[in-house]
């Protein structure tokens, strides 16, 4: 079990680590991973869910409802309540709680979830990467840009006195190809075209490199933001970590879910936090170091996490 996590986890900070050295090497700035970002959220990371998306069996992303509405009431549930914690509760800007959301209920499936899971649960362990993806891009993602557009703009009218609208930021979020194109895929598998396997498979040329450069540019954040261990990152990662899968657990034994449903799900809400939040942070300049903070605790310490909720579950 634990030479399952550690295998999973260990590409992920080695990554971290490379980009941190080139950081500390000088041989790449904050501006040179900024354009590392943009080239993953154009391009990259559209691309990868886009092909992930149209590759998954219509019948497999219907299938399996009680295991479906765990992660989502994890994930969108999760966001919904720690952004409203955040941003009404203790007053944050509204940016920066919309990242705290995404950092507290979002966990690195896409990258994380296919050695972990792949190895527990086998074949039928695509069903909890599809929900979680479909949760993370169609929903979680979606809300924070336009969030995030909406910080924006309440910053330029600040300065400029320019009013922002509410369709203004649906429309950005909606322009960006990391929310259109998993919509487009989910259209295309819920109507039951066929996609050509070749064409897939090419679209997934430069999608594999999603992961690799956006935690190589993350580890450059994380030397250029002097990554620390503050309060507000130490309860981040606490909540990320521990607190969301135990809630998912919570309401997996309430409910009374069967033991390998609840384990699938329960899993999978205790994989650490996704780069995405620093990708984000990074685009919008928005809580740059904290994100980036998070993000490495997170991975380091889910070794330990997941292999207790792997254990509890077990």
């Amino acid at each position: 079990m634990l030479d399952t996590i550690v295998a999973a986890l260990l590409p992920i900070v080695i990554t971290l680590m490379l980009g941190f050295a080139a950081g500390w090497h000088h041989d790449f700035d904050a501006k040179q991973a900024s354009v590392l970002n943009r080239m993953v959220m154009l391009y990259a990371l559209p691309l990868s869910l886009f092909a992930g998306m149209v590759g998954t069996p219509r019948d497999q992303i219907l299938a399996q409802g009680p295991l479906a509405l765990a992660i989502l009431l994890g994930m969108a549930g999760g966001y919904l309540v720690a952004f409203l914690v955040m941003r009404y509760l203790l007053r944050q800007e509204i940016g920066t709680a919309a990242l705290r959301a995404l950092a507290i209920a979002g966990p690195a499936v896409p990258f994380v979830g296919v050695p972990v899971l792949g190895q527990l649960f086998g074949a039928v362990s695509a069903i909890p990467i599809a929900v979680a993806g479909l949760v993370m891009n169609l929903i979680q993602v979606p809300a924070t840009l336009m969030l995030l557009s909406a910080s924006t703009a309440s910053r330029n009218a600040a300065t400029q006195g320019q009013p922002a609208s509410v369709m203004s930021h649906v429309t950005h979020a909606l322009r960006e190809p990391v929310v259109w194109a998993p919509l487009l895929a989910l259209v295309i598998v819920l109507l039951d075209f066929p996609f050509p396997a070749s064409l897939r498979d090419s679209l997934q040329l430069l999608g594999r490199s999603t992961g690799g450069v956006a935690l190589f540019a993350s580890g450059i954040v994380l030397w250029s933001r002097s990554v620390s261990l503050s309060a507000p990152v130490g309860l981040l990662v606490l909540l990320r970590n521990i607190v969301m899968p135990a809630a998912v657990l919570g309401y997996a034994m309430l409910v009374g879910l069967p033991p390998d449903t609840l384990r699938e799900s329960v899993v999978t809400m205790a994989i650490p936090a996704a780069s995405i939040i620093v990708i984000l942070a990074v685009q919008y300049q928005v809580a740059e170091q904290e994100m980036a903070s998070t993000l490495f605790f997170s991975t380091l310490l889910s070794v330990l996490t997941m292999g207790a909720f792997i254990w509890l579950t077990r």
